[in-house]
């Protein structure tokens, strides 16, 4: 534990009503861009993606499950990740509990890599998550919402973790008089706020430190 600047408790309630006066505009601010998101034009998914699913082969229609809106993972699970990406795992982990109050607001949550089903089912198993994740394969969904994503003028280096395809992202997706629509997508960082264990860290003493040698891991490798 780092040293650190030891006060009275007055010193420590003045400091507090100047941060709670932050966190609340924070908040609101947080509040507005949940609106702006969702008031992003929905544009037509006009292309047709098939699924490797454990009900046989779906589209993207049919993953909605019976529900009107549909969240995705990208999960880094494929050929440059054949392992598993430990930040995916990790964000998943915070992620599964999640799935039944999110079909109980018409929201349907999955994830989706490009590994064959069998080897994302022993992945499943490993970690004991109760979560549908389908097998993409190489039907162009990743590429396709990557290329949406990324700024045109940004030329990313060879190697970059989106070139490859696989994607740490999420995608959202509405379905309408039978027409699915895509509504949001994020990659990166821009899934940060979806881990609650970063967000725990940074109300800890310590934040989130500066040491990420080796950290996180999948949690039954520490």
């Amino acid at each position: 534990m780092p040293a650190h600047e030891v006060g009275t408790r007055e010193q420590w309630r003045r400091a507090y009503e100047d941060l709670r006066t932050q966190e609340k505009e924070l908040t609101r601010r947080s509040d507005e861009l949940a609106r702006e998101r969702q008031a992003l034009p929905w544009v037509p998914v006009t292309k047709e993606y098939c699924f490797d699913t454990e009900a046989g082969v779906k589209t993207l229609a049919e993953l909605f499950d019976g529900r009107s809106q549909l969240i995705i993972r990208h999960f880094m699970h494929g050929p440059k990740t054949p392992e598993g990406c430990p930040g995916c795992t990790f964000e998943t982990d915070n992620l599964v509990g999640a799935v039944p109050h999110l079909a109980h607001r018409d929201v349907t949550f999955i994830l989706a890599s490009r590994s064959p089903l069998s080897t994302l089912d022993e992945y499943k198993r490993r970690f004991g998550w109760d979560i549908e994740w389908v097998s993409m394969g190489d039907n162009g969904f990743n590429d396709d919402f990557y290329e949406l994503m990324r700024t045109p003028s940004v030329k990313r280096p060879p190697g970059d973790m989106l070139e490859v395809m696989e994607l740490m992202a999420l995608s959202s997706f509405a379905l309408a008089d039978g027409q699915v629509y895509h509504t949001y997508s994020t990659y990166d960082r821009g899934t940060d706020a979806l881990n609650a264990t970063w967000q725990l860290l940074d109300r800890a003493p310590n934040g989130r430190g500066d040491n990420f040698d080796n950290w996180p891991r999948k949690r039954d490798e520490y």
